[in-house]
């Protein structure tokens, strides 16, 4: 037999005590809000098909925040737009007291060519405005290649959920659709620190933050890191300069060329043999692009040389940071030559609150059919960290390779072969939507307020 009681009364009677929580739940009992996300998921499928098949860059979501903010207001939450830019912020107010939780969704594309094949596949193209110097002015195809599409669909199901309860809500949830997650167009702010300098972190002040991020993995999978989750990332830019000469004499001038050659090379050393690696992971260091030269018989009087650091803590991104100009600059002195490197920081590393995630840990352990991956965090960047650096925040992963794929050699984030299982979505709604409950329902875990490390 069905309970008819509200779904935050069902929760709320079974997570009311450690004991509840450390058990599994009797899927019958929470029978209500699986059947709420399986009447959802058609709709939340074909949004998501509608979203990818019409992606925007960061800063210029206007289409994306306008479908959000008008399903929002069907659900009868509470709209504010234009945050940021383009971001928008859902306010689900519970009809019974209780602490405030967000849940963050990224509204950008990424200025990626798709080659997927699908029906739904995007063929928009737009004049780069992103932040890389050397692709201004060029038109670039745009797509969903990180999966943010997936992230909308799956935060209104949470929302769609939630509000079909908010009577007997226990406190309020705050929905923050964010534009430039990926990056800002240059000379532009954005993103999660604009947001929050906006005020997306007051007004009502949540006292936690939930996320999370689909990837290569098992459909419907979820993992999650107890304490690091994403790295810092630093671009750079460094400039090796020599003298210009002719080719067929280079002892006439100081060929950059061989210079830059090596610093990159010395430049790996940096993790493989000066870095501790037993306090810390190592940091990671890539160059992405090398630009030098017009002409194949003429020696260049610079090199330029762009890529990105990956760290884990503050103190080690200011010491590799500092080896990378002294490995430059020695290299470039050695043949009478100079390096000069700017560098910009764009996402600080991020953390998850551990003991709020072994608290919820239960209630992602009951929502899939398959076990929880526990992890020790990634070398990708995301700017959720700016978050949850500032309040407790848990930020997990959902995979979404279709089945007959091999996770381990299938399409990453970021490629414009990237596949997003449907299937996987309802699995995320039911994960996000039971972590918010289960907060919302035990007043936070009585945690805490800090952030770590």
């Amino acid at each position: 037999m069905k309970s008819t009681r509200s779904l935050p009364a069902m929760i709320a009677t079974l997570l009311a005590s450690p004991l509840a929580m450390a058990t599994e739940i009797d899927p019958q009992r929470l029978s209500q809000l699986d059947q709420d996300i399986q009447r959802a998921t058609p709709q939340l499928i074909e949004l998501r098909h509608a979203i990818h098949q019409h992606p925007e860059l960061g800063n210029r979501e206007f289409d994306t925040a306008k479908r959000v903010a008008k399903r929002l207001r069907e659900l009868g939450i509470t709209v504010q737009t234009e945050v940021a830019h383009t971001g928008v912020v859902g306010i689900l107010h519970g009809g019974k007291p209780g602490p405030v939780v967000a849940i963050r969704s990224e509204l950008d594309a990424l200025p990626v060519t798709e080659q997927t094949g699908l029906p739904y596949a995007s063929s928009v193209t737009v004049p780069y405005s992103g932040n890389d110097f050397s692709q201004a002015g060029k038109t670039v195809g745009v797509m969903h290649a990180c999966g943010h599409d997936a992230h909308i669909a799956i935060v209104l199901g949470v929302a769609e959920v939630l509000a079909k309860h908010k009577d007997s809500l226990p406190g309020t949830v705050k929905f923050i659709f964010q534009p430039a997650e990926e990056g800002v167009p240059v000379g532009e702010k954005g993103g999660a620190r604009l947001m929050i300098e906006q005020g997306v972190l007051a007004d009502p002040a949540p006292a936690a933050i939930f996320g999370l991020h689909v990837g290569p993995g098992a459909s419907g999978s979820l993992s999650i890191s107890r304490q690091r989750t994403t790295a810092a990332a630093d671009t750079f830019v460094a400039t090796v300069t020599g003298e210009q000469t002719h080719g067929a004499f280079p002892w006439a001038g100081i060929d950059p060329i061989p210079l830059a050659a090596q610093i990159v090379l010395g430049w790996q050393t940096i993790p493989s043999r000066q870095m501790d690696l037993v306090a810390l992971p190592a940091p990671v260091i890539s160059v992405g692009r090398i630009d030098a030269g017009v002409r194949s018989n003429i020696i260049p009087a610079q090199v330029r040389l762009e890529g990105t650091v990956r760290t884990l803590s503050q103190a080690q991104r200011d010491d590799v940071i500092e080896r990378l100009r002294r490995t430059a600059s020695k290299i470039a002195e050695s043949a009478g030559a100079s390096a000069h490197i700017e560098v910009t920081p764009t996402y600080p590393a991020g953390y998850n609150n551990s003991a709020l995630v072994d608290a919820l840990l239960p209630q992602l352990k009951a929502s899939s059919a398959l076990a929880v991956d526990i992890e020790s965090g990634v070398y990708a960047a995301d700017d959720f960290a700016e978050y949850s650096r500032r309040i407790p925040g848990v930020f997990f992963g959902l995979g979404v390779t279709p089945d007959g794929i091999d996770p381990a050699h299938t399409w990453p984030n970021h490629s414009p072969k990237f596949l997003m299982d449907d299937d996987a979505l309802p699995v995320g709604v039911r994960a996000l939507s039971r972590v918010t409950l289960a907060y919302l329902a035990n007043n936070g875990f009585n945690l805490p307020a800090g952030v770590q490390p």
